[in-house]
Parts: structure tokens; sequence; C-alpha cells
């Protein structure tokens, strides 16, 4: 199970930090990830930690801004979220995927989804 908290609403420029607390089988997951989705818009990748290398990738949109980190004492994925935008206004989904292959920017390849937390950024 995937737990996401931390949205909010705030101006833009500021900061969040989201949360994912992962629950269960936490030893078969390859990957966590951060998707968002707008309203009126597809869900769209945001950022991926590989969790038995720690190495991230995220979003061209977000690149500078964004940064993925874990702690894998408290089986928790963080996405820190600085210099806000309007535009990255959303519902923030974190969401774990087994399997080492396939593109693992796209949200086909991820088994488990969280619910979602909002995060608004007003301008």
């Amino acid at each position: 199970q995937l737990q996401a908290s931390g949205g909010g609403l705030v101006q833009a420029g500021s900061s969040l930090r989201l949360s994912c607390v992962v629950s269960g089988r936490t030893f078969s997951i390859n990957s966590l990830g951060w998707f968002r989705q707008a309203p009126g818009k597809e869900r769209e990748f945001v950022g991926t930690i590989i969790q038995t290398s720690g190495n991230t990738a995220l979003a061209d949109s977000v690149k500078g801004r964004f940064t993925i980190s874990r702690d894998n004492a408290k089986n928790t994925v963080y996405l820190q979220m600085n210099s806000l935008k309007a535009e990255d206004t959303a519902i923030y989904y974190c969401a774990a995927r087994g399997s080492p292959y396939g593109d693992l920017r796209s949200r086909t390849s991820y088994d488990s989804w969280g619910q979602g937390t909002q995060v608004t950024v007003s301008s």
C-alpha cells in the first residue's frame, strides 16, 4: 500500500515536500515514482527513484526544482518541490513498480498507486 501526503495550497515560488509511505511487500519494489494529474489532462510522470541504487530520474519540466529522496528506515519516499509554479497544480500520486523492465517514465509500468494528494499553487 502507498500513502501519499503533504499537499496543500501555496503561493508561487514556495516549497512543499510530499511524502509517500510504503507498506506491505516493500522488498519486491524496484522503483517508486511520482506522477501528477491536472484537471482535464492526462497523468504525467514527475520523477522516480530506483530502490536498489538510489538513482533518480525527473521530468524535464521539474528538473532543477524538484528532487526525490528516500528514507529506507521509514519506508518513505519524498518529493521535494521548490520554486513552485501555477502549472505545478495537480493531484500528485506515488506509485510502485516491481519489474526492473519497461519505461520507468510510463504510468503503465507501475503496479500500485496511492490515493493522491492535492497541490495547488496560486500565482
